[in-house]
């Protein structure tokens, strides 16, 4: 996500039924789901509660929607330990798979200092109880305020997942998306259900990954890798192919153009390019999202869904093992768009900044 000063506005919601670029006329259209959040920045749910939307709010709230309304009681409150502001704040969750269960979920936040921390939280089933606060991740990011990452999901092999910005500034300048030796600008995760545990590198060369998930149906991985001048990026990778380590070109490549000569990449693992890009004509700043796998809208079933921060467009994109069969331009923007989630039952919700959340419908 890159919060900027002055905003390009679009309108929140486009009638849906107007005819959109690519190989087929989209039947799709949003609906406002929810509206007078503060700064929302992720929406999710845990598989064993249809009818709740957990909504993260940037300042350091999780909030609850029950049936579209808002609970007054908050879920979780950290404001006291969360830095936000920018692209910094409370920025994401993720529901142990076995929540109903255990009652673990996850946390992605800046400290006061503006380091990135992950922590785990137990709730009585109802709230989380903050006393049970337990640090698992932090990496240091008080040079620089931008580039944080911000995602947590877990994959399909019941790892957390964590994904870190590449420290920020410009230009990565101290390299640490190419390096090894540092969690920036890294795909990272930990088995939590094994004491002692320690973080993976499960891939690198990202600058900030600003949403990524897998699609329930194929396990593939989806990443919006946002870029620095000129390209946006979707990168798609196989479960063969995340059985690898893989490299995503970040500061090398931006997108599939060169960004810095006379560098490198590091040989370590596969180099990845992505299966879509797009110019900086039409957005600034990639919001990652879902392959919709939901009933409700069957037209839209098996399409990765993503968008653009600054301009509000959205897209949708087909793959089949990894390989690009058709992306649109979809007749609907959001505007000021920081973020996708699901709910319980897959359906898809498109996140803006200003306040709303939407629900794609037929």
């Amino acid at each position: 996500m890159r919060v900027i000063g002055v905003m390009v506005l679009v309108a929140g919601v486009v009638a849906s039924c107007a005819s959109a670029s690519g190989p087929q006329r989209s039947q799709l259209h949003l609906r406002v789901f929810a509206s007078g959040l503060d700064s929302p920045v992720y929406v999710t749910a845990p598989r064993s509660e249809p009818g709740k939307l957990y909504v993260v709010e940037q300042p350091g709230l999780i909030r609850v929607l029950v049936n579209g309304r808002l609970r007054a009681k908050p879920f979780l409150d950290i404001r006291s330990m969360v830095k936000s502001g920018g692209e910094q704040g409370l920025l994401s969750m993720a529901f142990h798979p076995q929540y109903k269960r255990n009652h673990r979920f996850f946390v992605y936040f800046n400290d006061r200092s503006g380091d990135v921390r992950v922590y785990e939280f137990r709730s009585n089933g109802t709230v989380g109880v903050r006393r049970t606060a337990k640090p698992l991740l932090r990496v240091p990011h008080r040079e620089f305020d931008n580039h944080d990452g911000g995602q947590l999901q877990f994959g399909p092999d019941g790892r957390l997942y964590a994904g870190t910005g590449d420290g920020g500034s410009g230009g990565d300048p101290h390299n640490h998306a190419q390096n090894l030796g540092s969690h920036l600008g890294k795909l990272l995760r930990l088995n939590v259900n094994r004491s002692g545990a320690k973080w993976q590198i499960a891939g690198y060369g990202l600058r900030n990954p600003w949403r990524y998930s897998w699609d329930p149906a194929t396990r593939d991985l989806y990443i919006g890798d946002v870029g620095q001048d000129s390209w946006e990026e979707v990168d798609v990778r196989t479960p063969a192919q995340q059985a690898f380590l893989n490299n995503y070109g970040w500061r090398v490549w931006e997108g599939r153009s060169r960004y810095t000569s006379g560098q490198r990449t590091n040989p370590r693992g596969r180099l990845v390019f992505p299966i879509v890009v797009y110019s900086h004509h039409l957005g600034c700043s990639i919001t990652g999202g879902y392959v919709y796998r939901g009933r409700s809208v069957p037209a839209a079933r098996g399409r990765y869904f993503y968008g653009d921060y600054c301009s509000g467009r959205i897209w949708s994109l087909r793959a089949v093992h990894g390989k690009l069969q058709n992306d649109r331009l979809e007749p609907f923007r959001v505007s000021s768009l920081s973020s996708w989630g699901e709910d319980a039952s897959g359906e898809l919700y498109a996140v803006s900044l200003e306040g709303r959340i939407y629900k794609l419908s037929p």
